[in-house]
Parts: structure tokens; C-alpha cells; sequence
């Protein structure tokens, strides 16, 4: 991977898992990693990579990352609207806030909306903490944002 391509868009390891597969010799060991990447200007994607190393399961990860990169809504600071997200069990609120409050977040989450730019958010996770599942829900959530331009489109309204 080429290094200007990682300061557009720097990632951030969300969880390293450890599995070992036990075998006449012992016990063989491989890495998973879940990477979180964006510009910090409305684009940010999710990858997750698994290998023999851990620097070859990020490096994965983060090409996967690289692929699923998908563009949110960055008209302000904060987020146009409360959105909640769902994936398996767990479900992430995202609230506007006010500038000034900083992201109030967990960790997966505060990445998430690091990496996509955001300033000023509060969040609330529900149900699962489990952390892959509460970044594909902030996902969903970021996905069912929509501006008010956008909705004036749809509607066939002016502003």
C-alpha cells in the first residue's frame, strides 16, 4: 500500500481478535482485525481483515476499508437529524449537537464519526456492545441520513 494513500485517509483499529487452532505441535495462532478509515471530509469505510500477523490482517482490513468507503452527509458540524442504526442486536442513536460538545461517543463509534469529520455529536448504544457490530450499526445510521436539500428534492419542494 502506498504510503501518500495513508495520509489521506489515516486508519484506526477498531478490535484485534486472537483465534488459535490447536494442532499436534500446539497451538497455531491467527489475527483479525476490524480498521475504520476515512478523509475526515464525508467519506469513510469499514474493513475487516484476517491473517497470520496482525500488521497482515490490518493491512487487509484496510484495503477492505479502502473498498467500502461510502459518502455521508458533512453539511455542519454535527449530523442534520436524530438517526438511529441497527445491526444484529445492537442499535446506535445519533443526536445533533450543539458546538462546542466534542463527540460524545464510545470508542467504535467515536471512530466512526472521526473519521468521517464530524465535531459535535452525542450518541447513545443500546442492546450489544459488541464492537463490530456497534460500527456496522453507526453505518446504517450515517446511511439513513438525509439533508434538507435532499428531502426537498424528493418531495419536489422548494426550501
Amino acid at each position: 500500500m502506498s504510503s501518500d494513500n495513508r495520509s489521506d485517509s489515516p486508519e484506526k483499529v477498531i478490535q484485534i481478535r486472537r483465534c488459535a487452532c490447536v494442532v499436534k505441535g500446539g497451538r497455531r495462532f491467527s489475527f483479525a482485525a476490524m480498521v475504520v478509515v476515512g478523509d475526515k471530509r464525508g467519506r469513510v469505510g469499514w474493513g475487516y481483515g484476517k491473517g497470520g500477523e496482525v500488521p497482515i490482517a490490518v493491512e487487509k482490513a484496510v484495503k477492505a476499508a479502502n473498498r467500502r468507503m461510502v459518502a455521508v452527509p458533512l453539511g455542519s458540524h454535527t449530523v442534520p437529524h436524530q438517526v438511529i442504526g441497527r445491526y444484529g442486536t445492537s442499535r446506535v442513536v445519533l443526536i445533533p449537537a450543539a458546538p462546542g460538545t466534542g463527540i460524545k461517543a464510545g470508542e467504535g463509534v467515536r471512530s466512526v464519526l472521526e473519521s468521517a469529520g464530524y465535531t459535535d455529536i452525542l450518541s447513545k448504544c443500546m442492546g450489544s456492545t459488541n464492537p463490530i457490530n456497534l460500527v456496522k450499526a453507526a453505518f446504517d445510521a450515517l446511511a439513513q441520513l438525509r439533508t434538507r436539500e435532499d428531502v426537498a428534492r424528493l418531495r419536489g419542494v422548494q426550501v
